[in-house]
């Protein structure tokens, strides 16, 4: 198997794995009691919070250990909108969020608050004079992921936060898929929350951490006990938490060595993609960015099918479409940007990553080269000549292919 979903989920590390045995098995003591293994627990969740502090720089105090990055996003959204409602209830989030913020923000909008959806242009990017149009006296809460999960667009987090800044109005990052792949700092971003997921950088499945700056008022998602500083109750996960930790410090580590490799596989997946399928276009900005994702449109074929082929093939990867309630739903990443319905189901999300070869890339290249030649083959009615000659082509009938 060629594994090119590495936006998807990574493989765990072995040196994670390592880190974590001891606490799987031999350290099993609750954080939150007083005895001598209790205590060797809560000082290994110590020890990771100064960890991950460090490599975003932040305040250790200001790193809160959650199941993952949609349980981050939920909390960041909901609790700053309850904590804030006194002040107002409307927020703003970007088109192209994950529904782990899509998804609270429609919840809130049930609830009575107004959510105003930031549009996006043709490259995936917020336009940061664009958003601080949408802001108002009654806005607590504006959400900008850093990297998308779909097309990979970078966004200029930087410009945004200056202008929720001025506005004191706390801004949301969702970074799970730049953690670990792109140097992330706090305070140069300019952000008042931050998301992440280990299992995107080679950390464990079931564990993430939100960052909240000092002074920003969130409310708990999770009442109970008093873990995180009363904040999110459950016992911790100590194993997953040490994991994270050294995850994140070893992609840190890695980063300066790794990135312009995965950047140079990601230019070489394109370019093969390019010279071997007619008429496929790249989705999301050349340049602004993130160093492992290719996301394309493939005119003539329906995604989900040639995502299917390929599976049968060797090769794994995502489709740019989601089935939504057993029913084919196109990207509303894809469709933010201004695609077709027709043209985000023709589109393929590739990424690379750590165990990815050159070899490897040039075999999946061809593989999906042949693949989306026999399906335009089948699909009715698709101008052939069209894609030949480089002139943009679209499937004639909706989930052709």
């Amino acid at each position: 198997m060629i594994y090119l979903d590495y936006a998807a989920t990574t493989p765990l590390d072995a040196r994670v794995q390592a880190a974590m045995e001891p606490w799987l098995a031999g350290d099993y003591g609750n954080p939150s009691s007083l005895h001598a293994p209790a205590r060797r627990a809560r000082a290994a969740i110590d020890e990771a919070r100064e960890r991950v502090a460090a490599a975003i720089g932040a305040r250790p105090s200001e790193i809160y250990f959650t199941s993952g990055g949609s349980e981050g996003d939920n909390w960041a959204i909901k609790g700053t909108a309850w904590a804030s409602q006194e002040r107002g209830r409307h927020v703003v989030v970007s088109a192209i969020e994950h529904q782990a913020v899509l998804a609270p923000a429609r919840f809130l909008a049930r609830q009575g608050w107004e959510v105003t959806i930031a549009p996006v242009d043709g490259e995936g990017l917020v336009d940061p004079d664009r958003l601080e149009k949408l802001l108002r006296p009654d806005t607590v809460l504006v959400a900008v992921m850093h990297g998308n999960n779909e097309m990979g667009a970078i966004q200029p987090i930087e410009e945004i936060a200056r202008r929720t800044a001025r506005r004191r109005i706390p801004l949301l990052v969702d970074a799970v898929q730049t953690a670990g792949l792109l140097p992330l700092d706090v305070n140069e971003l300019g952000c008042d929350l931050l998301v992440m997921s280990a299992h995107k950088f080679y950390g464990p499945k079931g564990v993430g951490a939100l960052y909240i700056r000092r002074g920003t008022p969130v409310e708990p998602l999770i009442h109970g006990g008093g873990q995180e500083r009363g904040l999110r109750a459950g016992t911790e996960h100590v194993a997953g938490i040490v994991g994270l930790a050294r995850a994140l410090e070893l992609a840190r580590e890695e980063m300066d060595q790794e990135v312009p490799r995965l950047s140079a596989l990601r230019d070489r997946l394109w370019d093969g993609l390019q010279a071997k399928v007619p008429g496929v276009r790249l989705n999301g900005p050349r340049i602004e960015r993130l160093p492992n994702n290719v996301n394309v449109t493939i005119p003539g074929i329906d995604g989900e099918s040639l995502l299917m082929n390929l599976d049968l093939l060797g090769v794994a990867v995502s489709s740019g479409s989601a089935c939504t309630s057993g029913s084919l739903e196109p990207s509303h990443v894809l469709l933010a940007m201004g695609l077709a319905p027709d043209e985000a189901r023709a589109s393929l999300r590739l990424t690379v990553g750590r165990q990815t070869t050159e070899e490897e890339v040039d075999a999946a290249v061809d593989i999906v080269a042949r693949a989306a030649a026999r399906l335009r083959e089948k699909a009715p009615g698709f101008d052939r000549t069209s894609v030949a000659s480089g002139t943009p082509a679209r499937p004639t009938e909706k989930g052709s292919g």
